[in-house]
Parts: structure tokens; C-alpha cells; sequence
């Protein structure tokens, strides 16, 4: 079963933003570092680290791709989990907005006594809330997507397609802008649109909303990592979310959303990371002219 992983590009500064967040967040390290040598991006550094327990890759890919908004992460701080966790929500939102862009202040909001978001120096968007500890537990960062005013659908058509094509789908919660009572200034918005809603895919709570007058669309620049099996499971991701041909290069595609993904052999972490510097430029020129993977061309580059 596959597995996911948020992967962001950074232009120089992955191993510095890693390592804020390992210090930053409970529960979080920095895994390993490797450089790719002769990329189509040319030598790029690559990071694994977690946050409180999520995994994340990283690249330094150059200026070629920027984060933005339209994909952040939810985290979440949850009392029964987490002592003195409105302190926790505080001393996490004062970390990640020194030197970032608040989007919304924090504050007390209709869906959250403690909520605030902010994009940080490194250009990554973070929704800091204090949980409700009588609702379903969910993991402390979850991924949201945000489909904006120029988004290709809205975020309920998304939702109700990756139930379809994840075979361990689970749907989570659905609010409506009906659903919700609105703070006073706020925008007005078509009360069937999605306020907010989870789902689990690929073992993962994946959250999504959409987010009327919000100008950002999907960049590369966060991308969703699948980590499969077996060939025959990244065959089948890749026919059912791939949309757009012209993005398909190196286990990269588009979806019809816009949403970018890599869907990848399950062990190419371990060759990445673990592999001698001869191992890893014979994956790295192995895979530098396909669009898809061949998971066994792979590892026969890797083994020799």
C-alpha cells in the first residue's frame, strides 16, 4: 500500500529551513542529506526531515518553482495529547511567524479557540490551530489544499475523485460555509462551498477547502510524494491522476486539479539516502529520461 509524503522546493535554503523545523516542532529531526549530482536542475541538495512525526523531502532545486499558500499544513495541537497546549499554539506561531507573512491573525475563530496562518521566511504556510480534543483525533500536520478563485474546479469535485482512485480512502469531515457561523467582515461566500474537509488517502489525512477571492494556484513547488510497492501500484496512480503530459518528467505529474505528485518506488528513499555516491548517480542518470519510473530499472542502476 502506498504510502505519502509532502516534498517542497527550495532555492538554497532546504537544509536551513529543516533544520528550523526539527528544532521548532516536538517530535522532529532531520533524516539525511544527499546531493544529486548532474540533475536536469543541475547538482541538487536533498533533505529528509520530519515534523512531529510527518515525514518531508526537500530538494534545493533552483529558481524554478516558489511555494505558495495554496497548499499549507494544518497543525494541530490537541489538549489531550499535548500539556499546556495553548502555550504550545503560541510559542509554534511565534517560531514560524518571525520573519514570515500573517494571513489570518491569531485569534479566536468560529472553528477553533486558538487559530492563526502564517507563511514563514522559508515561503511555507502553516494553519496553526488549537484542536478540539472532543472531535476525531486527527495526526498533528495534515496537508490542506486550497482551491482558490482560479482553480480548475472546486475542492468537493477533488475530493470526491481521490476517494475514488485510493483504494484505502476514507472520508473524513464536511463543513459548507452554510454550516459555519461567520465572523462579522467576513467575505461572503456560496454557502454549498467547502468550508473545510478531511479524507485519508494513502495512509495520510489530506485535508481541502475552498477558498473564495484566494488569488494562488497549485505549484510544483509542493508536491505530494506516493511511495509505492510494487510497479504495478505506481502504474496505476499514475494513469489514474496524470493530466497534464508536459509535466511529466522524472516520476513528476499534474493532475487534473493542478495538484503535483512523484510517484515513486518505495525504497528509493533508502537508495537516496543510504547509497554510495557512485550508487546514487547511477539511479539519478537512470531516471533523469523518464517520465515515469521503472522501478526495477532503478534498482538494477542501483546494484549495479
Amino acid at each position: 500500500m502506498a504510502t505519502l509524503v509532502p516534498h517542497l522546493w527550495f532555492d538554497g535554503t532546504a537544509a536551513e529551513a529543516a533544520a528550523f523545523y526539527a528544532q521548532l516542532f516536538p517530535d522532529s529531526e532531520v533524516l539525511s542529506t544527499t546531493v544529486l549530482r548532474n540533475t536536469p536542475e543541475g547538482d541538487a541538495l536533498t533533505v529528509r526531515f520530519s515534523v512531529w512525526g510527518q515525514e518531508f523531502q526537500a530538494i534545493d532545486g533552483g529558481d524554478f518553482f516558489h511555494i505558495n499558500s495554496s497548499i499549507s499544513f494544518v497543525v494541530n495541537v490537541d489538549p489531550s495529547r499535548v500539556q499546556d497546549a495553548r502555550a504550545e499554539v503560541d510559542r509554534l506561531w511565534a517560531g514560524l511567524s518571525e520573519g514570515g507573512q500573517v494571513l489570518m491573525e491569531l485569534g479566536e475563530y468560529p472553528f477553533s479557540e486558538r487559530y492563526g496562518w502564517v507563511t514563514d521566511r522559508f515561503g511555507v504556510s502553516w494553519q496553526v490551530m488549537l484542536a478540539n480534543p472532543e472531535g476525531d483525533p486527527r495526526p498533528p500536520i495534515v496537508p490542506n489544499l486550497a482551491f482558490g478563485t482560479n482553480a480548475r474546479t472546486g475542492a468537493e469535485e477533488a475530493r470526491d475523485a481521490y476517494l475514488k482512485i485510493f483504494p484505502d480512502a476514507q472520508a473524513g469531515g464536511l463543513f459548507r460555509f452554510e454550516d459555519m457561523v461567520m465572523p462579522e467582515g467576513a467575505p461572503d461566500v456560496p454557502p454549498q462551498q467547502l468550508a473545510y474537509s478531511d479524507l485519508k488517502i494513502a495512509g495520510s489525512w489530506v485535508a481541502m477547502m475552498d477558498a473564495p477571492g484566494f488569488p494562488e494556484v497549485f505549484s510544483e513547488a509542493v508536491s505530494l510524494i506516493l511511495l509505492c510497492e510494487d510497479q504495478a501500484e505506481m502504474d496505476r496512480y499514475w494513469d489514474a491522476l496524470t493530466a497534464v503530459p508536459e509535466s511529466e518528467q522524472c516520476g513528476w505529474l499534474k493532475d487534473r486539479f493542478g495538484v503535483s505528485w512523484q510517484i515513486t518506488p518505495a525504497d528509493m528513499g533508502r537508495m537516496m539516502s543510504e547509497g554510495t555516491p557512485e550508487q546514487i548517480q547511477r539511479v539519478v542518470d537512470t531516471f533523469k529520461p523518464m517520465k515515469k519510473l521503472d522501478a526495477a530499472a532503478l534498482r538494477a542502476a542501483y546494484e549495479g
